[in-house]
């Protein structure tokens, strides 16, 4: 089954969901975007640590990413393979010390939460991404319109002004590395 490489564009609480948060998805060749529902604790996981924010003590997801590394382990890559009653199932797929691959079930949030911290990629196989890919409307998130990937660096910068007015942090460091990472 192929998989496809998908990237974080944006967080943002849910409507559909109050009280959690919507994590959503871009397939970097067609663009596809899929949204996940996070819980308060792995949207904090993962905005703390797109901000690059400093905290006094780890994180359960940094610990984890510690003991791995510790262990002579590290996280290769991460697989979304499978949904379930609505709920995205992952899988870390570990190298141990031996350059052995262990596959570790993980839900979805945990996952991603992880990949950013050891800067790996995230897949999704193709005819679930199928599944999931939202239609092109895209009303909820209203300050994207098509894929970043195509805003010159004039466009990035007026929308990561435009995210930062409205006070809507977590897309705003995405945004803000999509600018760091072109220049």
């Amino acid at each position: 089954m192929e998989k496809r490489e998908i990237q974080i564009l944006a967080l943002s609480t849910s409507e559909s969901s109050p009280g959690n948060f919507s994590l959503v998805l871009e397939d970097l060749i067609d663009k596809k975007r899929f949204v996940i529902i996070i819980g308060t604790f792995e949207a904090q996981a993962i905005a703390i640590y797109l901000e690059r924010m400093q905290l006094p003590r780890p994180l359960t997801h940094d610990l984890f990413k510690t003991t791995i590394t510790q262990l002579g382990a590290t996280l290769k890559e991460v697989v979304i393979h499978n949904i379930v009653d609505e709920i995205f199932q992952a899988w870390l797929v570990l190298t141990d010390f031996e350059n052995k691959e262990k596959k570790v079930d993980a839900r979805a949030s945990d996952a991603l939460a992880l990949a950013i911290r050891f800067d790996c990629p995230v897949f999704i196989y193709e005819p679930l991404l199928h599944k999931a890919a939202i239609s092109e409307e895209f009303e909820k998130f209203s300050f994207l319109r098509g894929s970043v990937s195509e805003y010159t660096l004039e466009e990035l910068q007026s929308l990561l002004n435009d995210l930062l007015a409205k006070e809507d942090y977590e897309s705003a460091s995405k945004i803000r590395d999509l600018i760091q990472r072109r220049k």
